[in-house]
């Protein structure tokens, strides 16, 4: 090949070329960390998808508030002050004016209030409480509320895009997360600080969505902007773990209320602790429930159950496992009589218990 038939490269324009584009590239990116120009970029389908369903479900997301009055206690003629503060979250489910959030949110004798996304306050007529599971209905007067959709928790699979909203630490309000389904089925034992005791709850939906304090009641979605959990925890301790009740629990309660207007729960009355098989025999106990506190007047106080008493067995079934109790007492009906062996100072015991209906106020 002749190379010196081919063009000759011309060096200056080829130098006043690359000068050029360097000083363009640098006037470019002057102005635009100047705020002279305008960023752009493109907005995904993902992101779409989540500003979609905050858009569509924000304004049906509420604070709960409670009113308290403070006294200073370095002041004894100081007048007692009424503080408001937001303790949780919630989120319409009928345009009559029900809100569903969590029992623990709602659990002490105090006024409460529901605030909306516009600031629109009003005032608690009816707290209904679950007693199985961590969920209450507060019941407000209607005023132009808009009910969000409940999805089926039935079809969630794991991995599928979920968002949280909730007003996280009780002061960012309809603070948004996002994360994935990590898990179902879940089990946790939920301490309880105004009680003083613990609730089991089962078949939990398990999220990396940040579910913080103050979140707890707040719905959580799936991409089309149905609820389909109600946020109700958080791990101490971990990261990215956080667990929410399916909403098809929380149907069946609405369903409940709509054809009775309240909710009935078979009552026990004890709390209690769950004794592993090995923790029994290092103790020379037998495996069991042991029993922490009676609640006074409730059927299990009227049979004659005792705290420091050890449950094996209710209706001839071994306790051997953390959800037996729970799990025989919420699938009896009110009324149902139970047999309760009971091991107390080393002997065993008999007593028959009558369920009660649950306390909802």
């Amino acid at each position: 090949m002749d190379y010196s038939k081919l063009p000759k490269v011309n060096i200056s324009a080829l130098f006043l070329a690359v000068v050029l584009g360097a000083v363009v590239a640098i006037a470019l990116y002057q102005a635009q960390i100047r705020g002279l120009i305008p960023e752009t970029r493109t907005v995904v389908s993902e992101e779409n998808a989540v500003i979609s369903v905050v858009d569509k479900s924000s304004a049906s997301v509420v604070a709960i508030g409670v009113s308290r009055r403070v006294v200073n206690p370095f002041d004894p003629f100081a007048v007692p002050k009424k503080e408001d503060s937001t303790i949780g979250t919630g989120f319409i489910v009928s345009e009559k004016g029900l809100i569903v959030t969590n029992k623990h949110v709602v659990v002490s004798p105090d006024t409460y209030t529901v605030v909306t996304k516009d600031g629109q306050k009003y005032e608690v007529r009816k707290i209904f409480r679950d007693s199985n599971l961590d969920l209450a209905i507060v019941q407000i007067d209607p005023n132009s509320l808009k009910a969000l959709d409940l999805g089926d928790s039935a079809k969630l699979k794991v991995g599928q895009t979920v968002i949280a909203i909730g007003n996280a630490l009780g002061k960012l309000t309809n603070t948004v997360t996002t994360g994935v389904v990590s898990g179902l089925g879940r089990k946790l034992v939920a301490g309880n600080i105004f009680e003083g005791g613990a609730e089991s709850l089962d078949n939990l939906i398990q999220t990396d969505a940040a579910i913080n304090p103050g979140n707890s009641g707040g719905p959580l979605l799936n991409s089309s902007g149905q609820v389909i959990g109600v946020n109700v925890a958080t791990t101490q301790g971990a990261q990215n773990i956080g667990f929410a009740i399916p909403i098809n629990s929380v149907k069946q309660i609405l369903t409940e209320f709509s054809q009775k207007g309240t909710i009935s729960r078979p009552f026990l009355g004890i709390q209690y602790r769950f004794i592993v098989k090995d923790v029994a025999i290092l103790n020379n106990v037998p495996q069991g429930v042991y029993i922490q506190d009676v609640v006074d007047n409730s059927p299990a106080e009227k049979a004659g159950v005792k705290p420091g008493d050890m449950v094996t067995k209710i209706n001839g079934q071994s306790i051997d496992s953390e959800n037996k109790v729970s799990d025989i007492v919420s699938k009896s009906q009110i009324g149902t009589h139970l047999e309760l062996t009971i091991w107390r100072d080393g002997k065993e015991y008999t007593l028959k218990v009558t369920l009660a209906e649950s306390p909802n106020q």
